[in-house]
């Protein structure tokens, strides 16, 4: 069974403004939540869900994930939608979820800050590159 598909950062947000349900799960490291910010809510009264997909520092995937989403409260029947640094690990989350029982999963494409440029630079694209509400962890 596969996710229920990619959106844009811009899309993800419009859903989670509009939607009272709808959950967003940063699925990045703690070191990331930290020191390169978060995604911020606060304009539509909820909080982000903060779940790692790969642990830190050795980089294991986390093998309780859907358990923490569970215990986060996180409805199976809500529009959920997971965000990583550049939308690779959120793919994974997101196909995770859906088979256990997440029926309305989505990646945010490009992420956080989205994938590198040509010169290995990041922040081309993504969730801060969007000019989305974000905070310095």
């Amino acid at each position: 069974m596969s996710y229920a598909g990619d959106v844009t950062p811009e899309q993800a947000w419009s859903v989670l403004h509009d939607e009272p349900g709808a959950v967003l799960v940063d699925v990045r490291t703690r070191a990331e939540w930290s020191y390169v910010g978060l995604p911020d809510l606060s304009a539509t009264g909820k909080d982000v869900v903060l779940v790692e997909w790969q642990r830190y520092p050795d980089g294991a995937v986390n093998a309780g994930f859907t358990a923490e989403l569970e215990a986060a409260g996180v409805p199976k029947d809500a529009p959920v939608f997971f965000l990583c640094r550049s939308g690779v690990r959120s793919v994974a989350a997101a196909e995770a979820a859906t088979r256990d029982g997440w029926t309305r999963s989505h990646n945010v494409l490009d992420g956080f800050e989205g994938p590198h440029d040509d010169q290995r630079h990041r922040s081309v694209a993504g969730w801060k590159v969007a000019g989305l509400p974000w905070v310095q962890g």
